[in-house]
């Protein structure tokens, strides 16, 4: 048995397809005509356009907008001066040949998204490389890899799948992927998800350990792999996979369901969003409401702050479409390892504790006003309810909610309408504001525990270093004991409290948030329903 990560829910029985990427030798060799390379770049680049555009115009049509979105990504990473400017003065600079040039780039670019603690931001990392590759393709003249599956029951084998490969892939007869590398927040595993079939990634050499035809159990539960198995396991597992199936349709009665705990406690189930278009999913998972969107990717791959306008039409979008649900976005958080090419940051020792979130936008009222009138004005449209990141004290709230009351003057002189009734609520991730709770309670709207940050700051362990991983443990006591704490304090004063984290998502971690009296979870679309099933049993 080989064990991996799960990426994506299932069992899956088949044969083995060996896929491998096209192999391009990149020669060191300096040139003289660096015109000539130049002009090799942006041929290759305009070809890459090309072909980006196609794969997304059939994304669109096998998943969906919200996936062909990826490559949206691509097309403005193909259209950033930053990045293909950095390929053209490789070879201006150092006369590199046009491949060496992109190759040197990507590995630079890569290096800087890799270290990055947010997931989203990890997650370009997979689209700086299949970009960057496709160009290389096209200045060698050869094709990027493409699949020609002709079995049905494959389980495609590869030591890791690009995004564009993924969008290859016949659902008809590919029933599970494994890679040698990867994570639950790769794209690749996103679209598994979104493909429902199973998928174990970061298996290190499973490309070395199965050939082509090999019989394969893939458990995307447990994240395990039998190869070649007797009878009687293929048939264990056949009634596995038969039970998980039945599981799901019964998972999707709940779609309409309101979540009541045994002893007839509501508690809203609701899905966290990063672009306007997730909402789509969070309405066919049966979300209860967005629990957070994080505004910051509105600011990100592109090259100027989003205007009044673009956020106000962003906000709108969501909120009409949830239909007077709630929705709970987060104003700007920006820093640590989110930094917007635009905007000039200090260079800080320890940036996650440095200037960031809130600070900045405090510092910059500009740039905060901006987004502060556009979710004013847009919160006529629906069930609107906003939070600050990154609050440590009373102090920060204060000054936030006054810049709050400048907007609103500023809109009511300029004749636009905006909800009185909007919440105002806080992301409590730092300890101190869990420790000082009961008295924050007293005068914001509500809290929404962000998990992430709050278990790295408690226990000085950066999740993302593998050194020091192991102590990142959501269910550590001192952990439990400040997330009871925060949820004492909203219920002190009346007010509610919910959890945006990834442990809201955390089925181990659900039975124990419930008896701490937690109001609202907010997770991933994808484990709304799995969410729904173990809160209506607690």
């Amino acid at each position: 048995m080989i064990k991996g990560i799960a990426a994506s829910k299932g069992y899956a029985i088949g044969k083995v397809f060996l896929h491998e990427e096209v192999k391009i030798v990149i020669s060191s060799e300096t040139v003289d005509n660096v015109e000539k390379e130049k002009k090799a770049l942006q041929s290759a680049i305009i070809k890459s356009k090309e072909q980006i555009e196609k794969i997304k115009e059939k994304t669109m049509k096998t998943m969906g907008h919200e996936k062909a979105e990826v490559f949206e990504a691509h097309l403005v990473l193909l259209g950033d001066p930053e990045f293909t400017g950095a390929m053209e003065m490789e070879i201006e600079n150092n006369h590199s040949n046009a491949m060496k040039a992109v190759d040197d780039v990507m590995n630079t670019f890569v290096m800087i998204f890799e270290g990055m603690e947010d997931e989203y931001m990890r997650e370009r990392a997979a689209d700086i490389k299949d970009v960057s590759k496709r160009i290389i393709a096209n200045i060698a003249g050869k094709s990027m890899s493409s699949f020609s599956i002709e079995e049905e029951n494959t389980i495609v084998v590869a030591h890791d799948l690009t995004p564009s490969d993924t969008a290859q892939l016949d659902r008809s007869k590919v029933i599970a992927f494994l890679t040698n590398i990867g994570g639950r927040t790769s794209h690749s595993a996103i679209m598994a998800r979104t493909l429902e079939i199973p998928a174990i990634v970061g298996l290190k050499d499973i490309t070395c350990q199965v050939k082509n035809g090999d019989m394969l159990i893939v458990d995307g539960i447990e994240g395990t792999i039998i190869v070649n198995p007797d009878e009687k396991t293929i048939e264990e597992y056949k009634n596995k996979k038969q039970s998980f199936e039945n599981e799901k349709e019964e998972l999707k009665k709940l779609i309409d369901v309101k979540t009541k705990t045994l002893q007839g406690k509501r508690i809203e189930v609701s899905g966290n969003i990063g672009k306007p278009q997730d909402v789509h999913q969070v309405i066919a998972n049966g979300g209860d409401g967005i629990g957070l969107f994080r505004t910051e990717f509105l600011y990100m791959d592109r090259e100027d702050m989003p205007s009044e306008e673009e956020q106000y039409e962003a906000y709108k979008y969501v909120l009409e479409k949830m239909e007077s649900k709630p929705v709970v976005i987060r104003t700007l958080d920006i820093g640590g390892d989110k930094k917007l090419s635009y905007l000039e940051m200090p260079e800080e020792m320890n940036p996650f504790l440095g200037y960031r979130a809130i600070r900045l936008c405090l510092d910059r009222p500009d740039i905060f006003k901006i987004q502060l009138r556009a979710l004013l004005r847009a919160s006529i449209y629906g069930n609107l309810k906003v939070m600050f990141p990154m609050i440590s004290s009373l102090k920060e709230y204060q000054q936030a909610m006054e810049i709050v009351e400048e907007c609103k003057k500023e809109l009511k002189s300029e004749g636009y309408r905006y909800n009185e009734e909007i919440e105002w609520g806080i992301m409590v991730e730092i300890p101190a504001a869990a420790v000082n709770a009961d008295e924050l309670a007293k005068h914001v709207d509500f809290f929404s525990i962000g998990t992430n940050d709050l278990i790295q700051y408690t226990l000085a362990a950066d999740r993302m270093s593998e050194k020091v991983s192991y102590l990142y443990d959501p269910m550590h006591p001192a952990v439990l004991r400040l997330i009871k704490m925060t949820i004492e304090g909203a219920h002190s004063q009346g007010k509610w409290c919910g959890m945006c984290g990834e442990m809201a998502g955390d089925e181990s971690a659900i039975p124990t948030l419930v008896e701490y009296g937690l109001d609202e979870f907010s997770m991933s679309a994808t484990s709304i329903l799995s969410a729904k099933k173990i809160i209506i049993n607690c």
